[in-house]
């Protein structure tokens, strides 16, 4: 018995098909690679197909059940083909034609076709249209109109806010915690660890507290401003528009005199009362406290201090828009930022009959939200992606909206 009959692979019969219909059995052992395979099922379903060398790679065969194509370098065994399976031989599809110059040069025609017009083409095509000049002042003007607006909504939303939480009974402690809050002035916060760093430098300390609020808290950028600064006669002035420590005190401790009166000897009429001169207090304390590098660049342009520190609460501590206002006409004042908004106008009506608006005017929150909006603008943004106060300033915003364009 030769060797190689001796371990001879299995015989497998297979099943194959075309997709012209026609099907046979093969047999071929398991080591017999897919190549071969292929060759015999084109001698037995395309006579003659042999004469074309690349009739072979031009086809191939799947597997029937898991619809895997076989590898040709393969064997049956490896590509796990088993007795009785059924195989597809298909001829490959042939590559898409590449496109003829004259089909190229049409697709490009109708890209060119699609392509939006340059400047050009829109000024032939608008030349006869009536000229009309967008005032972009005027634009502005509106934007203004709407946070002077803004600001004497919430001006005069504050008394009523007020006026609806001194009837509930818990008001004294509700705005002890809120006047709590009101103290806590992240910005009035020396670094501990900075400062230290700068007056084991030789620095002074107040010297160094007035860099680092300058400079953000950045100790680097804080020693570089005291170095240039060293030799200049008003480095240790204070900061333009700072209110000096021993005034806050003083409001503080007035602030919270005022929140210890009102007492279970009061009565309600007279309880109410010391709540609005708490209200009172709690917002003289919270005055507006102007950029420091915003007020420097100001007055180093010409301006008074005074009417520098007004340009930059008109404008939100904005120092182009501040920039603006002085050189303008001014409006508004500084006097027109605390005067509330007709109460008897569509507006503010319409706004106080807002249920939203009303059931938020009962949420000590709300009243602070509105303070805060009131002396520090910039943080409307936090007020109005809070859950509470968010949707109470979303209405308010969409009447006045609604009501500016009828």
């Amino acid at each position: 018995v030769q060797e190689e009959k001796i371990f001879a692979g299995k015989v497998l019969r297979l099943h194959v098909c075309t997709v012209e219909g026609a099907e046979w059995l093969e047999e071929v052992a398991e080591d017999t690679t897919v190549e071969k395979l292929k060759e015999r099922c084109l001698k037995h379903c395309v006579p003659g197909s042999l004469e074309d060398p690349k009739a072979v790679t031009h086809h191939k065969l799947i597997h029937a059940t898991s619809e895997k194509v076989l590898t040709d370098t393969k064997t049956v065994l490896e590509e796990n083909v088993q007795d009785r399976d059924v195989l597809l031989l298909i001829k490959k599809r042939a590559p898409p034609p590449l496109p003829k110059m004259a089909d190229v040069s049409a697709e490009e025609k109708r890209k060119q076709e699609q392509k939006a017009p340059d400047k050009d083409a829109i000024l032939k095509a608008t030349a006869n249209l009536p000229s009309r000049n967008v005032d972009r002042t005027v634009a502005h003007h509106n934007m203004r109109d709407f946070q002077t607006e803004l600001r004497k909504i919430l001006v005069s939303l504050i008394e009523v806010a007020q006026k609806l939480l001194a009837l509930n009974p818990d008001a004294v402690e509700l705005f002890k915690k809120a006047n709590a809050m009101l103290d806590e002035d992240e910005e009035d916060r020396v670094d501990e660890i900075a400062l230290r760093q700068l007056t084991e430098m030789g620095f002074p300390e107040s010297r160094a507290v007035k860099a680092l609020r300058l400079n953000h808290m950045s100790v680097t950028q804080a020693m570089e401003w005291l170095i240039e600064h060293a030799d200049d006669p008003a480095v240790d002035a204070p900061l333009p528009g700072q209110t000096p420590s021993e005034a806050a005190a003083e409001d503080g401790a007035s602030s919270a005199e005022a929140i210890a009166g009102p007492s279970s000897e009061v009565g309600g009429e007279e309880a109410k009362d010391e709540l609005t001169e708490i209200f009172k207090k709690i917002r003289r304390k919270r005055e507006f406290r102007p950029d420091p590098r915003a007020v420097i660049a100001l007055m180093e342009m010409g301006f008074d201090e005074k009417e520098v520190v007004d340009a930059l609460r008109v404008n939100n501590n904005q120092q182009n828009a501040a920039c603006e206002w002085l050189l303008g006409d001014r409006k508004p004042s500084p006097e027109d930022l605390d005067k509330g908004i007709d109460t008897n106008s569509p507006l503010f009506q319409a706004i106080l009959e807002n249920p939203v608006v009303q059931l938020g005017l009962t949420n000590p929150k709300t009243l602070l939200a509105f303070e805060d909006m009131l002396e520090n603008p910039l943080n409307s943004t936090q007020w109005m992606n809070d859950p509470e106060t968010g949707p109470v300033m979303l209405q308010i915003s969409r009447i006045f909206q609604t009501l500016n364009r009828t």
